[in-house]
């Protein structure tokens, strides 16, 4: 009986981890108001920034990217 208990609390903490990730990576990407929305980087999207990074040559471009490891 006591094992069972066990396996039962490892399974709802292992559901409330793995909603908190789908959660954090795919739900919660919020911007401030008036900042443009973010965007996942694809090959579908690249020549949109390439467009806009390179029409911006006066200005003081950032390009950031973030990895997980």
């Amino acid at each position: 009986m006591k094992r069972k208990h066990v396996i039962y609390g490892l399974v709802i903490v292992v559901g409330a981890i793995f909603l908190f990730v789908v959660y954090y990576l795919y739900l919660g990407s919020t911007v401030p108001a008036g900042q443009h929305p973010l965007v996942r980087l694809n090959d579908a999207n690249f020549d949109s920034l390439k467009k806009s990074f390179n029409d911006s040559a006066d200005s003081v471009r950032v390009i950031v990217m973030l990895s997980p490891t």
